[in-house]
């Protein structure tokens, strides 16, 4: 369905293409936002600079991003992922199956979906900028939450919704950055609470959980002696998950003696995937805090571990 509304001075067409789909567009005055120019340029020039290793230039995150190529590789660079995709698509169909695999991969990661979702695979790949600009900014925060992003930025849209008799139109304000302060803090839970109200029991915490895994690696002649230390290669962490889940993890499928930083990671990121896939743990963290030895991170994910085991002897 096509719709002719009018904003100003100016005219704009939409296509409306799903029966019942509220969608928001960019006025065009929206080129002259000073403050939306700095976002998209500061993103453009965080990719160029995360591929130029690969000799990867993009230009217009509208026209460079919209068939998946440029996505795919910026998703395996910040997030160490293998995706196995084609390389170079050419025909809409490919392009749009492309995308939707490195689209699922991204709601994996994020844990989002449904309604939480700010892009999809039709708004990509039809250069819809807002859909791009919350897509990127969201990898941004994910993988990169030390990031500089422009602080405060919002523009207005407007908001196109169906009706029984048509098509009604609106303006909104679309968010896309708030404060630095807002973006960079994330939520506290009860191991920032111990660090920095508590420091003192911080060694009986680590005991606790040293003796619950010593006990599960007794099996495997393991013993853990370090916590910031002896986790940060990802090894043990993934013995201890087999152990304590009760399932083989393939010698293939991890650097049992990793030799490089990248290995470390694989591994690390390895045993985060199973740990968020069984849900086990239920909150996103960074496996590169885990890889350089930050004892909060790496305990954080132990307890989870610890908890659930704990747990399971309750009620059994």
């Amino acid at each position: 369905m096509e719709l002719l509304a009018e904003s100003g001075d100016s005219q704009m067409i939409f296509n409306i293409e799903t029966q019942g789909e509220s969608r928001k567009f960019l006025q065009p005055s929206a080129d002259n936002d000073p403050k939306l120019q700095e976002l998209k340029m500061f993103l453009i020039d965080w990719i160029n600079d995360e591929l130029k290793q690969e000799h990867i230039i993009v230009q217009s995150l509208e026209e460079d991003l919209f068939d998946g190529l440029i996505l795919h590789h910026l998703l395996q660079k910040i997030g160490n992922l293998t995706l196995e995709v084609e390389e170079i698509t050419l025909s809409t169909i490919n392009q749009k199956r492309k995308l939707g695999v490195i689209l699922q991969e991204v709601s994996r990661c994020l844990q989002l979906e449904g309604s939480q979702l700010k892009w999809s695979v039709a708004l990509i790949h039809s250069k819809d900028l807002l859909a791009t600009l919350h897509l990127l900014i969201a990898l941004a925060q994910h993988f990169h939450p030390d990031l500089p992003l422009p602080a405060n930025v919002s523009i207005e849209v407007v908001v196109v919704e169906p009706t029984k008799t048509g098509m009604k139109t609106g303006k909104a304000i679309e968010c896309f950055t708030g404060s630095r302060e807002e973006d960079a803090a994330p939520k506290k839970d009860a191991f920032d609470q111990l660090f920095e109200m508590n420091p003192d029991r911080i060694n009986d915490v680590k005991q606790a959980i040293v003796n619950f895994v010593n006990k599960q690696l007794v099996n495997l002649s393991l013993t853990v002696n370090d916590l910031d230390s002896q986790f940060a290669d990802g090894v043990i962490l993934l013995l201890l998950i087999g152990q304590v889940e009760g399932y083989f993890i393939p010698l293939s499928t991890f650097f049992l003696c990793p030799g490089s930083t990248e290995d470390r990671l694989h591994n690390v990121i390895l045993a985060l995937d199973l740990l968020m896939d069984g849900g086990i743990l239920t909150n996103p963290a960074d496996a590169a805090e885990i890889v350089n030895r930050d004892l909060k991170t790496t305990l954080r994910v132990l307890y989870s571990l610890f908890l659930k085991h704990k747990n399971m002897l309750k009620s059994s």
